[in-house]
């Protein structure tokens, strides 16, 4: 009878654990920038839990130690960059980083200085840019996109003003650090600002920009910002459902009723999802 006893004990002990293990959600960990990433996965977090998963956020300041931390398996995804970064870090670092999924974009953007309307340019007016290589590429396939000057052929993201072969007008392209563009509005006719620094500076970029990336741009595709893991974790039930969450129509619409412009849900288009499928199989 006490054998009985013990091994119904024993039995309920089992059924207890296994079921409070079975109710527990898993754990999601992801490495991201303050702004807007962490604040987007802030709005992520119920949305998971309804689907079992409880969301652990954790910011970083600076540009590598997400990274290293996915890398490492500390934790499993990280939301802070684009993808040009993403490939130059894995090829730097040899890092084997991938792409799970794209979430938002940061338009860059066209903003007045001196001047209020593109339609005013004239032969020597100067226009602001970033000078880091990356964001002066971006900024000048801007520019060559609304007609004010055209780049050599195949310049694409490693662009710079030496890669200038026709200007529409005689601009002057003034080279400035990222941070500084928007000060110069006072000085130059237009300045050329990423989302998040218009934003510093007080522009509304759906209300203030001239011209602006379009959601279906190369540059939109090119620079979405992206949920990263280790490589082959990308298919993870979790990391889908990470992905499915934050480019749901919920968080779509909190981006778009927060950030005034300067952060744009990415949407893939139905072709490019046809050729992802063909891929695959």
């Amino acid at each position: 009878m006490k054998k009985l006893t013990a091994a119904a004990l024993t039995s309920a002990l089992v059924l207890s654990m296994f079921g409070t293990t079975a109710l527990a959600n898993e754990t999601i960990t992801v490495a991201a920038s303050p702004t807007p990433h962490a604040e987007i996965l802030e709005q992520a977090k119920p949305l998971l839990e309804e689907k079992g998963y409880d969301l652990e956020v954790t910011e970083f300041d600076d540009y590598v130690l997400p990274n290293e931390v996915v890398e490492s398996g500390e934790f499993d995804a990280n939301y802070f960059q684009h993808i040009p970064y993403l490939d130059s870090f894995n090829e730097e670092k040899g890092t084997h980083l991938v792409n799970a999924g794209g979430i938002h974009y940061e338009p860059f953007g066209i903003y007045p200085g001196t001047k209020s309307s593109l339609d005013d340019i004239a032969d020597g007016d100067t226009i602001a840019i970033p000078n880091d290589t990356t964001n002066e590429a971006r900024a000048l396939l801007l520019l060559q996109d609304n007609g004010i000057l055209t780049l050599k052929e195949g310049a694409g993201l490693t662009a710079t003003v030496n890669d200038i072969v026709e200007k529409a007008y005689d601009v002057e392209i003034v080279e400035v650090a990222a941070e500084n563009v928007a000060r110069y509005a006072d000085e130059t006719a237009y300045v050329v600002l990423n989302g998040n620094y218009a934003l510093q500076a007080g522009f509304s970029v759906g209300k203030d920009s001239l011209a602006y990336e379009a959601s279906d741009s190369e540059a939109a595709k090119t620079y979405v910002n992206v949920i990263a893991v280790y490589e082959g974790n990308e298919d993870s039930e979790k990391i889908q459902a990470l992905v499915e969450v934050l480019t749901s129509d919920e968080i779509a619409n909190f981006i778009n009723e927060t950030y005034d412009g300067a952060v744009v849900p990415f949407v893939e288009s139905a072709e490019e999802e046809t050729e992802a499928v063909t891929e695959a199989e």
